[in-house]
Parts: structure tokens; sequence; C-alpha cells
């Protein structure tokens, strides 16, 4: 309701509001879980509530958790983690709705990332990522007919240093190239995947989501390494060259 000039009300009839896209309601999604699955869940979710003074602070892992349940969050999943905070369905659908990590459609075995934020675009990300949609016959955030990857385009993942940077699962594959890329989608789909380049070997998209929701996680991690020769080579100039840094206040270094 507005009002005229006169001071008169005036009504308006507004249409409906536009459907937002990527809503946590997808054909076929489970809307509850069957009372063993949901056994099962309340057994996890108790030992990972534990671990936090304050209860809700749990919701993050939670929201892990029932994504490996289902490879995406499904209301059934959203109304498990509530019941267990005792949160409204709203304020969990705030926070996973934040956070680029928690899936809205199914997932296949492995999610690729593809990193076309500048530094990896400028230095051939957009190429792997045309390259990619093109092998694999999907866009961005779709899964190929036998559900072995969801490819996407993330954001930066905080390895410049080795640009451009390809993730399977959250784990990396550096110095990326358009052939390189769609070798690695290969041993995807073939079951004998490529070890990352660093980091702990790969596991199903489910089981990334569990180790995520802090369940234990047996592989061996080969640890993320030092900084990439990118920025080494800034560090070297200045060695070379006996560069120092000026002095700060009252002369301290």
């Amino acid at each position: 309701m507005t009002q005229a000039p006169d001071g008169q009300p005036v009504f308006l009839q507004l249409g409906p509001p536009p459907e937002e896209p990527g809503q946590f309601q997808v054909d076929g999604a489970p809307q509850s879980y069957s009372a063993d699955v949901q056994a099962r869940l309340e057994v996890d979710a108790k030992e990972i509530i534990a671990r936090y003074p304050n209860e809700r602070s749990a919701l993050l892992p939670l929201l892990h958790l029932v994504q490996a349940e289902d490879s995406y969050l499904t209301p059934a999943g959203l109304t498990f983690c509530a019941d267990q905070l005792g949160l409204t369905g709203a304020e969990v659908s705030a926070v996973a709705s934040f956070y680029t990590m928690y899936r809205r459609e199914p997932t296949g075995e492995y999610l690729v990332g593809v990193c076309t934020n500048t530094l990896c675009a400028v230095m051939g990300g957009d190429a792997i990522f045309e390259a990619l949609k093109d092998h694999l016959g999907v866009g961005h955030d779709e899964t190929t007919a036998d559900r072995a990857i969801t490819l996407q385009h993330i954001e930066c993942n905080a390895a410049c240093d080795f640009a451009p940077v390809v993730m399977v699962n959250w784990e990396f594959f550096d110095n990326q190239t358009p052939e390189s890329a769609r070798e690695l989608v290969d041993s995807l789909r073939s079951g004998t995947p490529q070890a990352p380049t660093r980091g702990a070997p790969l596991c199903a998209f489910r089981e990334t989501s569990r180790i995520l929701a802090g369940q234990p996680d047996q592989r061996r991690d080969e640890g993320q390494g030092g900084a990439g020769a990118a920025t080494l080579a800034g560090l070297r100039v200045a060695q070379e060259n006996d560069m120092q840094a000026p002095p700060g206040p009252e002369g301290r270094p």
C-alpha cells in the first residue's frame, strides 16, 4: 500500500515474487529420511555436536554430513540439521545458501572445479573451462550422464603460484592446460584417477563431504608444500640485489 498526493491510500496488486534460482528443492529430493538413515546420521551428529561448547556452532559440519548422504543439500538434510540443533529451517537455509561448498543439486562422484578468477583466467583457466565443457558435453554446474563428473568454475582457491589450477573434490591439480585437464577428467571417468599435485589422494565427493564434517580421514596427506616459483622469484631477485626493506619508525626494521 502507498498514498496518492491527496492522501488517499492506493493499493497495488503485485505479482508473485520471482523464483530464486538454486533453491533447495529438486525433483525427487528426499523430504525426510527413513528411520534407519535417521538413526545412523543421529549417531554421527551427536559426536559432531559434542565437540562444540555452543551446539549451533556445529551447523557447518552437520551440513557437510547430510551432503555426504545425498551428494547435495536436500529438504531432508536441512530439516535434520535444524532438528538436531533446535534451529528453524530459515536459519539453516540462510547459512547453507551463503557458502558455495554446499551443493544445491545432485553432484557427481567427482566435483571438478576450474578456477576462472583473474590470474588463473589470464594464465589459461578460461580456455581450460571451455575445453572441458566441450570434452564432457556439459555446462557450468552440470553433471555428466554417467554421474561421474560435475563441472563448475570456481573462485580463487589461494593457489595463484600454480595457476591455472583445477580442483577435484577440493584437491589441487596445478599448472594445468586444456590437454592435461582433458586427460585428468578421462582418468576420473575410467576409474583410475590421477594423483593430485599435492595433498591427499582423491576420494569420492560424498566421502570428501564426510571428511569435511569431521569424520576420520585415513588418507596419507603429502602436505601442501611451500610457496611456488612465481612468489619466490621476487624473493630471489631481492636477495641477488641485496635489496632490503626500508627501516621502520625510529629505525626499527
